[in-house]
């Protein structure tokens, strides 16, 4: 036994005779594990639905009376260009996070739209790369290459943790590593660079909505992505010396490829 939960319904059935007396008994049991992992996964994908649209709702909202008071000191008489460009810009600024946010949401709209499936690794990766500017950066992917029982947006993980590198990593940055292996609680995916690394100060706030230089959204939603089958992810570099994310998945949510097929 590995030590993995496994979720049966067990049937049986009595057969008597005329008399009432029990002459047979028989039964038959049904792994339902998959199912159950499927209607958990819906369920937690529902509540980060109904949490992020509440969030997403009043960060709309607030920009937007940032943008209708800007607008209405405007139809103030303004002789200073100085000061009126500075309005122009803040509420440029404004109109720039209402559109972020709304492409944020049709990302995330189909958050938990089908049931989790298994999911092959390196062939999210390949699929993350086609819409990335990779430049002269190399990728090495996972030699191992598992399957990861989770959301269909799995994909965009990669490409979030990618992009990220790319955007921060440095010029010197050359290599991005995936790797993964097998460990007590599961099984670890690790997605290194050999770039500039995140400081000490970044990675507390690292995961946080709205924490950085772009959007601040996609390492946000790369999390939510992989919470709704109970993955977790941690960036555990060193400054200095390249970003390190780890995919931490639980037993029962990862195999490798072609196993039970």
């Amino acid at each position: 036994m590995d030590g993995d939960v496994r979720h049966i319904i067990v049937r049986f059935g009595i057969t008597k005779d005329n008399d009432g007396r029990t002459v047979k008994t028989h039964g038959a049991n049904q792994d339902i594990t998959e199912r159950r992992q499927m209607e958990d996964a819906l369920r937690q994908a529902n509540r980060q639905l109904n949490l992020l649209s509440n969030i997403t709702r009043r960060d709309i909202l607030n920009q937007l009376m940032v943008l209708k008071g800007f607008l209405e000191l405007l139809h103030e008489e303004i002789d200073d260009p100085k000061t009126l460009m500075e309005f122009i810009k803040k509420e440029e600024t404004a109109a720039n996070a209402i559109e972020h946010q709304i492409k944020f949401t049709r990302d995330y709209q189909e958050l938990g739209i089908a049931a989790p499936e298994w999911q092959n690794v390196n062939a999210s990766i390949n699929k993350a790369l086609i819409g990335l500017p990779m430049r002269d950066v190399h990728i090495e992917i996972d030699p191992n290459n598992p399957e990861i029982f989770t959301d269909r947006l799995f994909e965009k993980v990669f490409y979030n943790i990618i992009d990220n590198a790319l955007r921060y990593g440095g010029t010197g940055m050359k290599t991005i590593r995936v790797s993964s292996q097998v460990i007590n609680s599961g099984h670890r995916i690790v997605c290194q660079d050999d770039g500039v690394g995140i400081t000490a100060a970044d990675k507390k706030r690292h995961f946080s909505r709205g924490f950085g230089k772009n959007t601040g959204l996609g390492l946000f939603l790369s999390r939510e992505i992989l919470a709704i089958t109970s993955i977790t992810n941690k960036e555990t570099g060193i400054p200095g010396q390249g970003a390190r994310f780890e995919i931490l998945v639980p037993k029962g949510m990862w195999r490798l490829k072609g196993a039970g097929t």
